[in-house]
């Protein structure tokens, strides 16, 4: 896929950053040890960790060099790291491993939050929030319309419920998982776009359409913003609302017990 959009992906700032802020809000007490924001994206959190942590050296890591210039911007890092996260490993075990809405990117989780886990300091924690939406309409409509204009579907990694997350954490120490649906407000768009498009185009929608042509991709846009248009009624105002159920998990790391 071409690079993210940082600008668009910035357009909703606000409703991307509420979760990040609630999962802060659930973070205990750490040890010593560096914070890391694991797909720190442009950097929309870096400000509400060097508040709470302002002593703390803050690691930010992800893949893409677009988002990682809007990080530098902020000059709240102490350092960035251009790497896969799924290969990113810690010089050091970090105290905090903090990582908003970039997990659901990756595949085999019952692998992947234990790993996480045991790259903690003792008494270290591990915060997650990842989108559970699959099922939603936002996001089951861009396979249906990759479906009926006979385009290849992207691979997809579900993320699962609270439940499953709490059960994979728990040998580690104690879990702390939660889910929660947000109704967003999403405005009505000058240009014509469904407001719920314009949303997850800079997201769910990325995997769906890199390769098309121009003809190719006007006729997946126009499929998918008819079936928003179904299934997202327009409020009196032109905005839509759009649930968007999250799931969260944060552990806290036990001492140096080893599983």
């Amino acid at each position: 896929m071409a690079d993210w959009d940082a600008g668009g992906y910035a357009r909703f700032r606000d409703l991307r950053l509420r979760p990040a802020l609630d999962l802060l809000a659930r973070v205990p007490d750490l040890p010593g040890g560096d914070i890391v924001d694991l797909g720190c994206g442009a950097g929309a959190v870096a400000p509400a960790l060097s508040t709470r942590w302002p002593a703390r050296a803050i690691i930010g890591v992800d893949t893409s060099s677009a988002m990682l210039d809007g990080a530098r911007a902020t000059g709240l890092y102490t350092r960035l790291a251009q790497v896969d996260i799924a290969d990113w490993q810690p010089d050091t075990p970090p105290a905090l491993v903090f990582s908003n809405a970039a997990l659901n990117w990756l595949p085999d989780h019952a692998r992947l939050m234990p790993r996480l886990a045991a790259m903690l300091a003792p008494d270290g924690v591990l915060a997650v929030q990842m989108p559970r939406q699959g099922a939603a309409p936002s996001h089951a409509l861009l396979a249906d319309t990759a479906r009926a204009l006979d385009l290849p579907l992207p691979a997809e990694w579900p993320v699962a419920e609270a439940t499953t997350y709490a059960r994979w954490l728990a040998p580690f120490g104690a879990v702390d998982a939660w889910e929660t649906v947000y109704v967003q407000r999403l405005p009505a768009d000058g240009g014509g776009a469904h407001p719920v498009r314009r949303f997850t185009e800079t997201t769910a929608m990325r995997p769906f359409v890199p390769g098309l042509d121009d003809a190719a991709r006007a006729a997946f846009v126009a499929a998918y913003d008819a079936a928003l248009a179904r299934a997202y009624l327009a409020e009196a105002d032109g905005s839509a609302l759009m649930p968007f159920r999250r799931v969260f998990a944060v552990l806290h790391r036990a001492g140096a017990t080893v599983p």
